[in-house]
């Protein structure tokens, strides 16, 4: 098994805890391994290397974990970095997620003007992140969580030759949320997502080998007449009946839109704010577990549930262990989906060995979907090009493109306010 140091910037986040759970799990994979964790809380480092070092000797495993606040020396001579971190904490999120609402425009943390402002700050930090790694362990591979993840690695990827992959387990996920809304068994499925993160389609959906459109839409139909059923969860299945495939459940904020605007409205709280209510019992209950002998995380409790950042590890042991297996990447396309550029950082498959990761040909979108993916990649360019190097008209002009703003006075107005909100978070560029 691979031998490797692993850098985790963001290892004193909310999601961390259960991030070196998922580690610790495949521990056997990375035996005799170094984690360094690297963030800017003291405090909150050291409560999830204790987290994590019991979990390791309660399981017998060869794993040494130590905890930085000076990033460069925590990724001197590392083999992988992990990026998951959220510049501006939650309180940016809420400023993503209730300014645009003031201009008729949905607040989303990766959609919109939101995951715009969102973009522009990860960026700011990842060029940074970059130019260490560079410096002081050329060789690593980036292994990326940091949303907007495609954003993200748009931008790192035409600026670096540091080999670059964006995760993201949505596909994997969602399409097996779909099946298990209607009642069927999701092991029994075999399906493929092809697109945009946060923007894919399913391009194959089996269900024991026959197509699963036809008992979706019988479903669908038996939980309309539920008056109980989520309207969230109805939404998308209506939108995958209507496209005959199953969508990221993000397309719900373009097709139900002005719906989608009402009910955020309505709302008294943000998304960030229901977190950030959420946040506290997190960490007192990671307090709780780094006392006990071996640390057992409660679901309810943790940020995202006891095992994250699964399909990062899973990533870097068929990287390093040679494991030669397919899995869901966010890479440049080259080739991959039909109708997009080459070097536009794509949602697909990637077969993956030591060698690093190539996409495998997965074909076209229908027609009747690719048309809002190729708008939103070619927003995906305009805003990772603005955000690395650009100037605030480049900025504008990226945001003015978003199919949820199409308009230069909104993108105008909620663009000069959000900078002035995170303007401690980015380059004075964007803010002349």
């Amino acid at each position: 098994m691979a031998r490797i140091k692993l850098a985790y910037i963001g290892g004193g986040s909310t999601r961390a805890a259960g991030t070196m759970a998922s580690f610790v799990w495949r521990g056997d994979w990375f035996a005799g391994s170094e984690v360094v964790l690297i963030d800017l809380d003291p405090d909150r480092l050291e409560i999830v290397a204790t987290i994590a070092r019991k979990m390791a000797r309660a399981r017998g495993l060869d794993l040494a974990i130590r905890t930085t606040t000076d990033r460069r020396a925590g990724l001197a001579d590392c083999d992988a970095v992990l990026t998951s971190f959220r510049p501006g904490g939650f309180e940016a999120r809420h400023l993503d997620e209730s300014i645009p609402l003031k201009h008729g425009v949905i607040g989303q943390e990766t959609q919109g003007p939101g995951g715009f402002f969102m973009a522009l700050r990860s960026i700011h930090i990842m060029r940074d992140i970059v130019a260490d790694m560079e410096a002081v362990c050329p060789n690593a591979r980036l292994f990326n969580y940091t949303n907007p993840v495609n954003i993200v690695s748009e931008a790192v990827t035409h600026h670096t030759a540091i080999p670059t992959v964006s995760l993201c387990e949505g596909p994997i996920v969602s399409n097996r949320e779909y099946v298990a809304l209607v009642g069927l068994d999701p092991d029994r499925l075999d399906a493929v997502s092809i697109g945009l993160n946060h923007g894919s389609w399913s391009v194959r959906h089996l269900y024991d080998g026959q197509d699963v459109m036809p008992l979706v839409r019988e479903g669908y139909e038996r939980l309309r007449r539920d008056r109980e059923a989520p309207r969230e969860e109805m939404r998308l299945l209506e939108l995958a009946c209507r496209m005959d495939a199953l969508p990221s459940s993000y397309f719900q904020y373009y097709y139900f839109a002005d719906e989608i605007l009402a009910e955020q409205l309505a709302k008294p709280t943000t998304r960030a704010q229901d977190i950030m209510a959420a946040v506290p019992d997190y960490w007192a209950h990671y307090r709780e577990q780094a006392e006990c002998d071996e640390p057992r995380l409660d679901p309810g409790r943790s940020r995202g549930g006891i095992h994250e950042l699964e399909l990062g590890i899973d990533v870097m042991d068929a990287v390093f262990n040679d494991r030669k297996a397919a899995w869901y990447v966010n890479v440049p396309n080259h080739g991959s989906i039909a109708e997009f550029p080459d070097d536009l950082v794509v949602e697909t498959q990637g077969y993956v060995d030591r060698n690093g990761i190539v996409p495998l040909a997965m074909g076209r979108l229908p027609r009747h979907v690719v048309g809002l993916v190729k708008m939103l990649g070619e927003y995906q360019a305009l805003t990772a090009a603005a955000a690395w190097e650009g100037t605030r008209s480049d900025a504008v002009r990226a945001l003015a493109s978003h199919p949820l703003v199409f308009s230069w006075r909104k993108a105008e107005a909620i663009y000069d306010q959000l900078a002035a909100a995170h303007a401690a978070y980015l380059p004075e560029r964007l803010l002349r």
